[in-house]
């Protein structure tokens, strides 16, 4: 008896515990997950100059004047930003040095020039955004000029809704008119624009508007670029005469220019893949072209007999069957396993 006696005793001295008493630490997912974004309504817009390694280079307002260095926000995850985008930033807009804003926002692209590491790759890569013209600048000696590189720049530029300018450096070597010739039907603008050559005609052309430039190392892009935007300081260099020449620029850059408008300076090219364009991208860029295909049959590739017996382009007649012509050239391109 004694010891049921100090049993209960001892039980009735012990605490009594209840749900009360009992921490739950809550689990990584106990948070309800949202597909909401932040709004950001406070968010400034501005234009990206410059991208280098995580960081971009942005404008507000489109003013060169005020300048940032941005983060890409984390909700953004790996949204591809590239110069020319149109975006919108949060955060610290002082500009200050050492400060950091946050692009949160990524705008719809008005045009994209794209290329691809070569014909076999399917993963596109974004030169520029948001680019009215493309400058394709080819010297006619020293080096000699490519017609490939021409050819698939013109794709391109077609297919991403730019305006292409044929450019040509180093005329004092070289009469352009058997290069330009093969050009014609495609009524593509061509400007002479060596170093002694007036640029007033490309200035008044690309004056309040963005413009990419492209071309092989040592054709004198980057000489250009310097005439067109005097306080740019781009690198220069002699071709090195092995090989393709050496790179004098390593990323692409929005210059402003004097008179209003952006110029993009690109790395000089080794190759420009075109595996994400197809033949219906570059004849949607000529209305009178665009019209005839939509009698072709399925699957006609419009490159004609024999491959294409039936292709509508062969009805064409006057200046319109001259372009389809020069058309077929360009895809022709594009089912050549090259990136020059």
């Amino acid at each position: 008896m004694g010891g049921d006696a100090d049993g209960n005793a001892l039980l009735s001295r012990r605490r009594q515990y209840d749900e009360s008493d009992v921490r739950v630490r809550p689990g990584k997912g106990s948070r309800p997950r949202t597909k909401d974004r932040p709004a950001h309504l406070d968010a400034v817009e501005g234009m990206v100059v410059s991208v280098d390694r995580g960081r971009w280079g942005v404008v507000l307002g489109g003013d060169p004047h005020r300048p940032i260095v941005a983060m890409r926000a984390r909700e953004l995850g790996r949204t591809p930003i590239v110069v020319g985008d149109r975006v919108g930033v949060v955060g610290d807009l002082s500009g200050r040095p050492d400060t950091l804003a946050r692009i949160v926002r990524v705008h719809d692209r008005e045009t994209v020039l794209r290329r691809t590491a070569d014909d076999t790759d399917p993963f596109e890569r974004i030169v520029v955004a948001n680019a009215q013209r493309l400058l394709i600048v080819v010297a006619l000696a020293d080096p000699p000029p490519r017609t490939g590189l021409v050819e698939r720049a013109l794709v391109a530029a077609y297919a991403g809704g730019l305006s292409p300018v044929l450019c040509l450096t180093k005329s004092d070597l070289a009469d352009p008119d058997e290069f330009t010739a093969q050009f014609t039907d495609l009524d593509l603008p061509v400007m002479l624009v060596g170093r002694d050559d007036d640029l007033t005609e490309l200035t008044e052309l690309i004056t309040d508007s963005v413009t990419a430039l492209i071309g092989h190392s040592g054709v004198g892009k980057s000489t250009l670029v310097n005439r067109l935007v005097p306080d740019a300081d781009r690198a220069t260099g002699e071709v090195s005469g092995v090989g393709k020449g050496r790179h004098t620029s390593t990323q692409s850059v929005a210059l402003p220019l004097p008179g209003g408008g952006w110029v993009v300076d690109t790395p000089g090219i080794r190759s420009f893949g075109l595996a994400h364009i197809s033949a219906e991208d570059v004849v949607a860029a000529f209305s009178d072209l665009s019209a005839a295909v939509e009698d072709c049959p399925r699957g006609c590739t419009h490159l004609g007999p024999p491959a294409d017996p039936e292709c509508a382009l062969d009805g064409l007649d006057g200046k319109s069957q001259r372009r389809a012509h020069a058309v077929r050239g360009l895809l022709a391109a594009l089912t050549e396993n090259e990136a020059w």
